[in-house]
């Protein structure tokens, strides 16, 4: 696989702009990012290239909390793995979240602290319903993969679990703490499995046999079965998306498209859509990823 990285759009800024251009980190699509720029130009733009840091939320933290569980979890022999334990890892997680952002205190009182470890300890009993983490050896947990695709587009993104069988045969686990989704919410479920699945397909030439997404907080299991016809079907939709992305870089016209998520939008002050103005455009990065931007991209996806 190259490690070529996709040469920054024409037309920057120079001199000392380009000095602070290139303190922040190149872009690449992930999962997140992929579905920010289809969603709205403008919080990509904001999100991902101005790098505007937007309020933690508590669900968001608690997610984080889990995961990292999961994680020590997996890291203690097989015979270990048993709820008590996996029950007693949920404080050293919460330090941990702590000292990559300390400023998610603020979300939580003293008396509150507890409550919400008894929650993510609710989410990890859930787990034990659905898996047995004592039955089997993941390869890996909490993976950076990047890639290139033929086209130029770098895809990056952090799988939760990558189980591999004695066959050969490749296992994707990703954890959610929400609910499962609907009929109508799967299209962006299945999204991020057929990207991971085209991640792994490019970078180790092998079509994962299942791809499974563990929704914790309603006990549900959403699984794929891709094949490489799909993928690379899905690989030119990708690179399709990163030509506009590029585009967008070249020009600045990272557009507003206003929609019902709009509610939730931590960039509202900042859209013309209402009454807002974004700050001036600051150019395309062209830096290396901080210690801060890989740990924020692995909590967002």
């Amino acid at each position: 696989m190259s490690a070529r990285v996709s040469p920054p759009p024409t037309g920057g800024p120079a001199g000392a702009e380009a000095e602070i251009v290139a303190a922040r980190s190149r872009p690449a699509l992930s999962p997140s990012r992929a579905n920010d720029f289809k969603q709205c130009p403008l919080k990509y733009r904001l999100r991902t290239i101005d790098r505007i840091p937007e309020p933690p939320r508590l669900h968001a933290v608690r997610g984080t909390v889990v995961h990292a569980v999961l994680e020590d979890l997996y890291a203690l022999p097989a015979d270990h793995r048993l709820l008590e334990r996996a029950e007693e890892l949920a404080r050293p997680a919460w330090r941990r979240v702590l000292a990559h952002r300390p400023e998610v205190a603020e979300l939580l009182a003293e008396d509150e602290v507890e409550v919400f470890l008894d929650e993510v300890r609710a989410l990890v009993r859930t787990y034990y319903r659905l898996e047995d983490p004592t039955g089997f050896d993941p390869e890996s947990c909490e993976t950076r993969i990047e890639v290139e695709l033929p086209g130029g587009a770098p895809l990056r993104g952090f799988v939760d679990r990558i189980d591999v069988a004695p066959t050969g045969q490749l296992r994707v686990v990703d954890y959610k703490t929400g609910r499962a989704p609907g009929p109508a919410q799967e299209t962006k479920a299945l999204f991020q499995l057929k990207f991971y699945a085209l991640m792994l397909l490019r970078e180790r030439g092998i079509v994962p046999t299942e791809l499974r997404l563990i929704y914790l907080a309603d006990a549900q299991i959403l699984t794929y079965t891709p094949d490489e016809e799909e993928l690379l079907r899905f690989e030119r939709t990708l690179s399709a998306l990163w030509d506009a992305v590029l585009e967008a870089g070249r020009t600045g016209d990272f557009r507003p498209n206003q929609s019902w998520l709009c509610g939730y939008c931590e960039y509202r002050n900042l859209c013309p859509e209402y009454g807002g103005a974004p700050p001036p455009y600051p150019g395309w990065p062209t830096g290396g990823e901080t210690a801060a931007e890989t740990f924020a991209e692995s909590v967002s996806d």
